[in-house]
């Protein structure tokens, strides 16, 4: 049974949830269900699949609904799956989004560590000799990215328009949860060549308006600099309604106007979407 994120949830007929209640030897009443102790109960819904759980289990009983809505229920299921999370949202809506958030949590860029050449990327810019992929120089604080995207000796700019409900987030669940969105990038110049680094992030309504912007200044390295990584960020927090794309673009070039690849590196570029209060 699929969920979406926001999603309408599937119609669940009564005889479904009467089923439930006969399978686990409860009363098929409405009101509450004698039997087996909480604790048990508890127990065996925290392993049943968190779908069937909303969509299901809540319709039992009162006793399995107030369970199932309760933060403490949502913050035990999060802890057993490696979730770090302390759940403080304050309505059962809330509580299901951030678990759902949490197990949907992955990098929307497409192939952000340069290891399918340009597959996913836009190329807006592709000044001097081109944009290029090398491998890593200067070890990344990540040991598993080893290859980057190099800039050239005039401006190279490469995007990705990330569809946030082709990934999962349906309308409804963005306009009304508003989740944090996570922006990181890396970068690194050349020790022996001056460069810059620019990137830009977008959030987009349907028509692919600009609602919000992250456009920080450039970053301009001095040629005999120390060669190391550095990390970008930036939370985009209560920016209202509409969101529905996400621009990411990033790049730069090298400043002495050198032919070949001096230009800034950029890798393990990511665009998430947190729960509000853990970002």
């Amino acid at each position: 049974m699929a969920l979406t994120v926001g999603g309408k949830r599937p119609a669940i007929s009564q005889n479904s949830a009467t089923s439930v209640k006969r399978r686990m030897g409860q009363s098929t009443s409405t009101q509450d269900c004698p039997g087996l102790p909480p604790v048990v109960v508890e127990e065996i819904l925290l392993n049943v699949p968190a779908q069937q759980i909303i969509c299901v289990c809540r319709l039992v009983c009162r006793d399995w609904k107030l369970m199932v809505d309760s933060a403490s229920f949502w913050k035990e299921r999060c802890r057993r799956e490696g979730f770090k999370t302390r759940v403080t949202a304050k309505t059962p809506k809330e509580r299901w989004a951030f678990y759902f958030l949490y197990k949907k949590r992955h990098n929307l860029l497409k192939n952000p560590n340069a290891e399918e050449n340009f597959n996913g990327w836009h190329i807006s810019e592709n000044g001097g000799d081109q944009w290029n992929v090398e491998d890593v120089f200067t070890p990344h604080p990540d040991n598993t990215v080893t290859k980057c995207f190099v800039t050239s000796y005039h401006l190279c700019l490469k995007s990705q328009l990330i569809d946030l409900e082709k990934e999962g987030y349906s309308p409804a669940f963005l306009d009304d949860i508003q989740p944090d969105i996570i922006i990181s990038d890396w970068y690194v110049p050349r020790w022996d060549c001056g460069s810059q680094y620019e990137i830009r992030v977008d959030l987009l309504d349907q028509k692919k308006k600009t609602l919000k912007t992250f456009n920080p200044q450039r970053v301009t390295f001095p040629q005999w600099n120390d060669q190391q990584w550095n990390q970008m960020t930036h939370v985009f927090k209560d920016y209202g309604r509409g969101v529905r794309f996400i621009r990411f673009i990033h790049g730069g070039q090298d400043t002495q106007f050198w032919a070949g690849w001096y230009g800034i590196r950029v890798t393990n570029s990511s665009v998430e979407i947190y729960p509000a209060s853990e970002a």
